[in-house]
């Protein structure tokens, strides 16, 4: 009887570490608190990245939804078309996560815009 328990014990045990290493899949998951630097200033903000590859990307200027967000290990990507005053600009975002902190760049045609983030 002490046989089976301690089996039951151990698999249950491995049913969770399993969940557990599953939901961490995504280092790219969560909030940041964000800043682009651009030439007409540093634009504050906050990226809320879904585990599906899904996000929306808010600051003073409005909320941007990204979708296809590849995460591969710790670097990141993603392409998204923004409203930059009444003008569609194309950005292709590449980074890294490293823990809590984000660092990467929006490549465009008019140059790259360094990024930072801190996870909230």
């Amino acid at each position: 009887m002490l046989k089976i328990i301690r089996s039951t014990v151990a698999a249950a045990m491995l049913v969770i570490l399993a969940a557990c290493a599953a939901g961490n899949s995504n280092p790219f998951a969560g909030s940041w608190e964000t800043t682009v630097i651009t030439p007409v200033g540093d634009q504050v903000g906050v990226w809320m990245i879904s585990a599906d590859g899904t996000g929306i990307m808010s600051s003073d200027q409005g909320e941007q939804a990204v979708d296809g967000i590849v995460v591969d290990g710790n670097n990141v990507s993603f392409n998204v078309d923004i409203d930059a005053g009444g003008q569609s600009l194309s950005l292709s975002f590449s980074g890294v996560v490293e823990g809590d902190s984000l660092t990467g760049a929006f490549g465009s045609d008019f140059g790259d815009f360094d990024v930072t983030g801190t996870r909230q």
